[in-house]
């Protein structure tokens, strides 16, 4: 029984579980029919209010953008998914859309930003302008955002921080403003982020701290301010971090050598400072290290050298001193190495000799030494190279011929010396040869002629020799500059050079060229800038010239040219601005057009004699206008009283100056021995005898310091002005003054001097002419430093002009002359100026017996390249005779090429003198031997054209 039972039991349970299971199975298909039913009605609700939005938005753009996304058309039976640039999910909601390169103009404002399950949006390279709406922060699945290279404005949305799942940001290459939102940090899941190319403004916020997932950052090109916040040192996976071209201030910051992964750094461009911190050397990965255009200074860290896989360092324009790395090629992957415009010093790395990865080089611009020859090898994947600017001495070899896809090779103003090497015609792909301020001799090589790609050859200021080959035109079709000035080339002009039909600027002066100017130079069509002057050319004046519609600049001065100016030249020569044909035997009317009417008067000096509508020369015919005779007049009495006033002064200097010493002898009193002064304006006398009033005869009590070599005084003048007076000491007892100063001293003034006029003239802008540079406006500190003062009379000046005065205004003895004349200002006056003090500083005394025959000499005489004086005089006897010669070899040198530089800024023709960049370079480059003994060198040796 109770077997039957259990079994009962079981089949009632059994037959009421399946009976359970099969109404489960019919509960869970109805949930599923349900579950359908829901899924369609959901995807139909979301593809329809997505399709609408972007139908709406594409109805705001311009009628082209329509065009493009034809496809873009909402109906019965149309889906989004199928539409140009969109992708969909499984459920039909739009997760990618991509736009790129559609040429899309109008805006973002009308654009939705209603859906929920985008991931990808890409409108890279469009039009779209207006703001970024704040909408756009509503896409909680975002993951690539692209809007780079658009016209969009207006600031980057804080919203922007709500998309957490963001790993691209990309708004490079807008126009967007403002600060970077801190709303930015949010963004945990970033991994990219495209700033650049914007006008950003502000400091980078800390926030930046906070992207540690952060791959690549790129905030270039905008105008973000303040220092590089020390929270970048916490991004440790970053692998490309550019800050380049905005004004960040302040230091390098050293935690960014935490930055192991770090394979591309750039913040070139900015007004960083101070030294590079050492832990930049942690930075193994490096491949790219550009820090150019910054104020960095001190020298390059040690631990540098830890950094072996760099291909590209740029230090250019920075303070950088110190030594170059010599292993900077020790890994042999280095393709471009720039320090151009630093202060470096030593020699080219050793390790570049050997570096056949690189592809260029710049090392131009600093002070680098040794031998050319020894410090470089063969580069045959070289295309630029440039070390001009340093100190490098040595010959140029034969190996450069072997690289030969080298298209830029300037080496000028260094020590090069011997022969240009024909190997050079070798380098096909040559398209710039720059070799000029060396000591190079020999000839010009014909092989020049095979480099075809040549765009500008520079040679000038050298010693070549000989001719100019004729064929070396025959393929230099592509030529635009040449420039073989101030050498000593001779022969005849050679015809071939109409070959050069490209050719813009052409300049063959100060050479010893002979024969008539080519009718050939007429052909050259783009010709720009034409300079022959200064050779030994004749003949006429080919009227050819008058055909070069191009032609700004002519100067055919100082030949033996004769005739008249071709006609051709006053109705072709539209262009013309500059025009100088002095010191030739021109004769005849000059031509009516505004660069010979505005000519200055040297440029039409002529021995013969010209005439025409310029007041510096005669009218044509017999009568000439009432006005410009009385210019004349007045012009000539002007100058005739100036000469006269200077010659007077003169004399009373120097009659009061004998005076002067004859009182000395015969009754001062020898406890002021040694004391020479002078003061412009004051009687000498009467205001010595105030000063020994006012300091008590130099009692100790008003002696206010002691200096090594004088005492300085404190005065009240009777007029009540304080000053404070410096008593030499030059008694016995300090004799030693004499000795130890050797004239090292007195060249440090002038390089003082002509440092601080250098940067006036190029370094200000507007440039700055002194117009008063006397001994009496240059100031000495208590190390002897010059200082310029005074600038009562200076005046801004624009570039490459000059404006005119009423009356002189400076201190006679060191006015240039040609304000006697023309009345017109510029920065060559104040080189004239610097020219007689230096020489007065050489001295000890003020040289108006070498510059007064300069004033009653001839008017040809005054433009000549040298000064009317005994060229047969011994330098020694322009010197300072109370000072010990300078024995010492590099002094001695000093005292050779400061003098020679003297006289050159003495020419009486202000466009020859030389530029004070020029001069200040001159005098702190490393100078060659004395080719004879110091005491026997002439005056006549320095002088000389």
């Amino acid at each position: 029984m109770s077997n039957l039972s259990s079994k009962a039991l079981y089949l009632f349970l059994n037959i009421v579980f399946h009976l359970f299971s099969f109404h489960l199975i019919i509960i869970d298909a109805s949930t599923s029919f349900v579950a359908a039913v829901s899924k369609d009605e959901t995807t139909t609700t979301v593809g329809v209010m997505e399709a609408e939005a972007l139908v709406k938005w594409k109805a705001s753009l311009d009628e082209k953008s329509q065009s493009n996304l034809s496809s873009w058309v909402n109906g019965t039976g149309s889906s989004p998914c199928t539409w140009v640039g969109i992708s969909c999910d499984t459920l039909g909601s739009i997760t990618y859309l991509n736009l790129s390169y559609n040429g899309l103009k109008g805006t973002l404002e009308d654009f939705n930003f209603s859906f929920p399950n985008l991931t990808h949006l890409h409108f890279y390279s469009n039009s779209l302008s207006g703001n970024i709406p704040p909408q756009i922060g509503n896409l909680p699945k975002l993951i690539y955002l692209d809007l780079s290279y658009n016209v969009l404005t207006g600031r980057i949305p804080p919203s922007l921080g709500n998309l957490t799942n963001l790993s691209v940001l990309a708004l490079g290459s807008n126009r967007l403003s403002g600060f970077i939102p801190q709303e930015l940090g949010f963004l945990t899941s970033l991994s990219q982020l495209y700033l650049y190319e914007n006008n950003l403004t502000g400091p980078i916020p800390t926030c930046i701290g906070n992207l540690t997932n952060i791959l690549f950052v790129s905030l270039s090109s905008n105008k973000l301010s303040g220092p590089i916040p020390r929270q970048i040192g916490l991004l440790t996976s970053i692998q490309k971090l550019d800050l380049a071209e905005n004004s960040l201030t302040g230091s390098i910051p050293h935690g960014i050598g935490n930055l192991s992964d770090l394979s591309d750094l750039s913040l070139w461009g900015n007004k960083l400072s101070g030294r590079i911190p050492p832990s930049l050397g942690n930075l193994t990965n490096l491949s790219r290290l550009h820090l150019l255009g910054n104020r960095l200074s001190g020298s390059l860290p040690q631990e540098m050298k830890n950094i072996v896989n760099l291909k590209s360092l740029a230090l250019s324009y920075n303070k950088f001193t110190g030594s170059l790395p010599h292993n900077i090629c020790r890994g042999g992957l280095l393709q471009n190495f720039t320090t151009s415009d630093n202060h470096f010093t030593g020699p080219i790395p050793k390790s570049l000799r050997n570096c056949t990865s690189s592809l260029r080089v710049r090392l131009d611009g600093n002070q680098l030494i040794g031998n050319i020859s020894e410090s470089l090898g063969i580069y045959p994947n070289l295309n630029y190279i440039d070390l001009s600017g340093n100190q490098l001495y040595g010959e140029l070899t034969w190996k450069w011929g072997e690289s030969r896809n080298l298209t830029v090779m300037k080496f000028s103003n260094n020590n090069i010396s011997g022969e240009i090497p024909p190997n050079l015609g070798k380098m096909a792909k040559l398209q710039r040869l720059d070799l000029s301020l060396n000591n190079l001799i020999g000839r010009v090589p014909k092989e020049l002629g095979s480099l075809a790609l040549l765009l500008d050859l520079s040679l000038q200021v050298n010693q070549l020799s000989g001719i100019i080959p004729p064929t070396i035109f025959g393929m230099l079709h592509d030529l635009q500059s040449l420039n073989l000035a101030a050498n000593n080339l001779s022969g005849s002009l050679p015809r071939e050079i109409g070959n050069c039909s490209k050719l813009q600027f052409l300049n063959l002066s100060l050479n010893k060229f002979v024969g008539t100017i080519p009718y050939e130079i007429g052909e050259l069509q783009s010709l720009e800038t034409l300079d022959l002057s200064q050779n030994m050319l004749t003949g006429v004046i080919p009227s050819e010239l008058g055909h070069l519609p191009m032609l700004e600049t002519l100067n055919l001065s100082h030949n033996m040219l004769f005739g008249p100016i071709p006609t051709s030249f006053e109705y072709a020569l539209s262009g013309l601005t500059t025009v100088d044909v002095s010191f030739n035997n021109l004769k005849g009317p000059i031509p009516d057009s505004k660069a010979f009417r505005e000519a200055s008067c040297f440029a039409l000096e002529s021995k013969k004699g010209l005439c025409g509508n310029n007041t510096c020369v005669k009218a044509c015919g017999h009568v000439a206008s009432k006005r410009a005779l009385i210019i004349t007049l007045l012009l000539s009495l002007s100058a005739a009283l100036l000469f006269l006033l200077i010659f007077i002064i003169c004399l009373l200097a120097l009659h009061r100056r004998n005076k002067s010493k004859v009182e000395q002898r015969q009754g001062q009193n020898n406890a002021h021995d040694g004391i020479v002064f002078g003061i412009l304006g004051h009687d000498g006398k009467r205001f010595y005898e105030d000063i020994i009033k006012a300091t008590d005869e130099f009692n100790s009590d008003c002696c206010i310091a002691t200096g090594g070599h004088s005492k300085v005084y404190k005065a009240v003048l009777s007029s009540g002005q304080v000053v404070a007076v410096k008593k030499l000491l030059l008694s016995e007892e300090s004799g030693a003054l004499i000795d130890v100063n050797a004239f090292k001293d007195r060249l440090d003034v002038v390089k003082g001097v002509a440092n601080a006029r250098s940067y006036m003239h190029h370094d200000c802008c507007p440039p700055i002419v002194h117009r008063d540079i006397s001994s009496n406006n240059v100031l000495l500190d208590s190390e002897w430093e010059a200082h310029v003062s005074d600038f009562g009379t200076a005046r801004f000046l624009k570039p490459n002009s000059s404006y005119l005065i009423t009356s002189p205004v400076g201190t006679f003895g060191y006015m240039a002359p040609e304000l006697a004349y023309t009345m017109e200002v510029n920065e060559r006056c104040d080189i004239y100026s610097f020219a007689v003090l230096t020489l007065e500083i050489m001295r000890g005394k003020h040289p108006g017996d070498l510059i007064l025959p300069l004033f009653s000499s001839s008017s040809s005489s005054m433009a000549s390249s040298s000064l009317p004086i005994n060229r047969h005089t011994l330098l020694t006897d322009v010197l300072d005779h109370r000072l010990r010669p300078p024995f010492i070899n590099r002094v001695a040198q000093g005292v050779v090429s400061t003098v020679q530089l003297a006289f050159a800024c003495l020419n009486a023709n202000p466009q020859y003198r030389p530029t004070m960049k020029n001069i200040y370079s001159a005098l702190g480059t490393q100078l060659p031997p004395l080719s004879k003994p110091f005491s026997m060198i002439e005056l006549g040796e320095l002088i000389a054209p």
